[in-house]
């Protein structure tokens, strides 16, 4: 009688552990999900933050053509306004 029950005890302790063991893979199979969807979240806000750094060095470079194309085109109008007072005195 006694053996008998031994090996159920046994048995049941098999049953738990491979229960716990079942819900430790459960746990750690969400864990890692998660991790896996928080990297696919942080990977796209580092794009989005480099397209941002991207879009804004863009835009600074058009700036700075810009202001070229303005102080050319100063220059040009300093030119003309020169060359207008001579044609006067002429």
């Amino acid at each position: 009688g006694g053996a008998g029950r031994g090996k159920m005890a046994a048995g049941g302790a098999a049953d738990a552990q491979a229960r716990f063991g079942h819900s430790v893979k459960g746990l750690l199979t969400e864990k890692v999900t998660s991790c896996g969807t928080d990297v696919i979240a942080l990977t796209k806000q580092v794009l989005k933050g480099s397209r941002s750094a991207e879009l804004l060095g863009q835009a600074a470079r058009n700036m700075v053509m810009q202001e070229d194309a303005i102080l050319h085109s100063e220059d040009s109008l300093r030119k003309m306004a020169i060359i207008t007072t001579h044609l006067q005195y002429q």
